[in-house]
């Protein structure tokens, strides 16, 4: 029995030993939780009530087997072969003869030249999409242009603070490197713990607006979450933008599902020369977090855009489809809604005015289509009361 009780003192004092592991090897990442000042900003947004930001339109989500299958992954789901990627570091040698240029880096990170000022988009460079440096989902591809390369950066816009969208290791090299920050309320807290001093960064609320240079950065609605880990989320806030020049304008998305806001959007801030907007790691059981490929079309359309570049998918795994849905899906729905819709690879800078013709990159492998799989918001976090959106039947 003593011997019992010395092997479980042991497990106990191994344990222990993990967990304080656990807890120093993410500490750094996970952030800091808004409070004083942050907070007292936070009360002020009509988005924040009793305790938290909460969406105009609530969420509905089937957690049971949601969440976990991230670390699980069937064939077709990950890359088998290593996938393309293109380093435009030499272009940035001048700038765009257009006025607008794009670099998709894969995910939602993203380079934006437009109209003489360089904006990073969720900047994500690190190896893994997570508090851990030795845990969570893993890019497949090391980033095309290292951060070292990059033009001059005006600023960095934030979406939310989830791991696939601020990364603390890149937040920090872009600081170094002189970078402003805009973030949503909320977001700043993080920073701060990060070492960024106030003056490098503004904090907006749903149709607030900062200038850098001579572009416009309004906050527009989205309809998601927040959280790093912590028991208490949905302390920071989650949005899109409108990025106004004076000759070009581009919407970004964010992370999100299907909301009423994008027609207004499309009213107030439109037409866009192009359309950023999150099409991948969707899944049925949560379809008011994200839009998936159909709903994502229709969001193209509702905000007034001419062209359309599908973001969020192509790095990392966070849902269960195949790695190339995404850009199928959007190709059939685009089909028929005769929409202009541009893929570059990860890493190749485009400039969309000028109507590049970019060739498939990717590979085909089985995919199920919207009919098959479809992505359908609730209207009001209620399953059975959904917007109508319509799929197209075209395979590919």
């Amino acid at each position: 029995m003593k011997r019992f009780f010395r092997y479980l003192g042991y497990v106990a004092a191994l344990l222990v030993v993990f967990l304080v592991f656990v807890a120093i090897s993410a500490w750094p990442n996970i952030g800091t939780l808004p409070k004083g000042e942050f907070v007292a900003r936070n009360e002020q947004s009509p988005e924040w009530k009793g305790d938290q930001f909460q969406n105009p339109q609530a969420m509905f989500s089937n957690l049971r087997g949601g969440i976990l299958q991230i670390f699980e992954s069937q064939p077709g789901e990950e890359p088998d072969h290593p996938v393309p990627t293109v380093d435009s570091s030499p272009l940035y040698k001048a700038p765009p003869a257009s006025g607008l240029r794009l670099t998709w880096f894969g995910h939602s990170s993203m380079l934006l030249e437009i109209d003489g000022t360089n904006i990073v988009i969720d900047p994500f460079w690190s190896e893994r999409t997570s508090p851990f440096g030795w845990l969570g989902p893993k890019r497949w591809y090391p980033p095309p242009v290292s951060i070292d390369h990059l033009p001059r950066v005006d600023v960095v816009v934030i979406s939310h603070d989830h791991y696939d969208h601020l990364d603390r290791a890149s937040v920090q090299a872009l600081y170094a490197r002189g970078a402003r920050f805009i973030v949503p309320l909320g977001v700043a807290s993080h920073l701060v713990g990060w070492g960024i001093p106030s003056d490098r960064f503004t904090q907006l609320d749903w149709w607030q607006e900062a200038k850098v240079g001579a572009v416009s950065i309004v906050s527009t609605p989205s309809r998601h979450a927040s959280g790093r880990l912590s028991a208490r989320s949905n302390q920071t806030l989650w949005t899109g933008y409108a990025l106004i020049g004076p000759h070009h304008r581009v919407f970004y998305s964010g992370d999100t599902g299907l909301n009423d806001s994008f027609p207004e959007v499309g009213e107030k801030y439109g037409p866009f020369d192009l359309s950023l907007i999150e099409s991948g790691q969707y899944d049925a059981q949560w379809p008011d977090w994200h839009l998936g490929p159909e709903q994502a079309v229709l969001v193209h359309q509702e905000v007034k855009a001419r062209t359309m570049i599908p973001v969020h998918w192509g790095l990392v795994k966070l849902a269960h489809h195949a790695w190339t849905e995404p850009p199928e899906r959007i190709l059939a729905a685009a089909h028929c809604a005769n929409v202009d819709v541009l893929i570059p690879e990860p890493g190749q800078a485009v400039e969309p005015t000028t109507h590049p013709v970019v060739p498939r990159w990717w590979p085909s492998q089985a995919w199920s289509t919207g009919s098959q799989t479809p992505i359908v918001a609730s209207k009001d976090g209620r399953p059975n009361h959904l917007y109508a959106v319509p799929v197209c039947h075209r395979a590919g």
